[in-house]
């Protein structure tokens, strides 16, 4: 597939799409989950700390965006302004000391937007808990029964696409209430090029 696509002056994200079957989301219980794949299928993420001194340094010296406690509060729980705040990030992450403040300076703003903030460990190193959000891959079942998530980039070598299809692959079926049984179909594509199926 990477050999036949005409190529891109910029990259592309290397897309799974899964079609289930005999699954009934009205019925049956609706499935999240999320692992962490060998290399980064997101590397572009655009991350925000909202974190304690310690946090806030650490993202300084890494170019990462951050705020702190002070300047929530500077917000006024304006929505407006929260929104255009997070607007530009993928995702928030929030030292593990500030999560109980967030509601209560924000409102549920980034709650309604999508965008609340994932737990930053006091002791959880910045970068790495970053490099970990950009390796992340999450399935989630709601009404529809395909699903669609990018699991790689068009950059890697076929090895490294290969081994992130396939530890995706295999959590997703981890995830279904008859395993393989469950899935119809599985197709990969690039953002640009048609769709190749590669089972069922």
């Amino acid at each position: 597939m990477m050999t036949e696509r005409k190529q891109r002056k910029f990259k592309e994200s290397v897309e799974l799409q899964i079609g289930l079957r005999d699954y009934d989301p009205e019925k049956d219980k609706k499935f999240v989950g999320q692992v962490r794949l060998p290399f980064m299928p997101y590397p572009k993420l655009k991350v925000c700390i909202i974190g304690t001194i310690a946090h806030c340094d650490q993202a300084k010296k890494l170019n990462i965006d951050s705020i702190d406690v002070e300047g929530l509060k500077k917000f006024n729980k304006d929505k407006t302004l929260i929104k255009k705040w997070a607007k530009p990030y993928d995702v928030l992450l929030a030292s593990e000391p500030l999560m109980r403040q967030v509601p209560r300076l924000l409102g549920n703003t980034l709650n309604k937007i999508r965008k609340f903030p994932s737990a930053l460990g006091e002791n959880e190193n910045v970068a790495e808990k970053i490099k970990e959000m950009k390796s992340l891959v999450k399935f989630q079942l709601k009404k529809a029964l395909c699903l669609g998530t990018a699991v790689a980039t068009d950059d890697m070598t076929e090895e490294q696409i290969r081994q992130n299809l396939t530890m995706s692959i295999n959590f997703l079926v981890s995830l279904l209430k008859k395993g393989w049984n469950n899935v119809k179909v599985l197709y990969i594509k690039t953002s640009m090029s048609k769709s190749y199926r590669i089972y069922g």
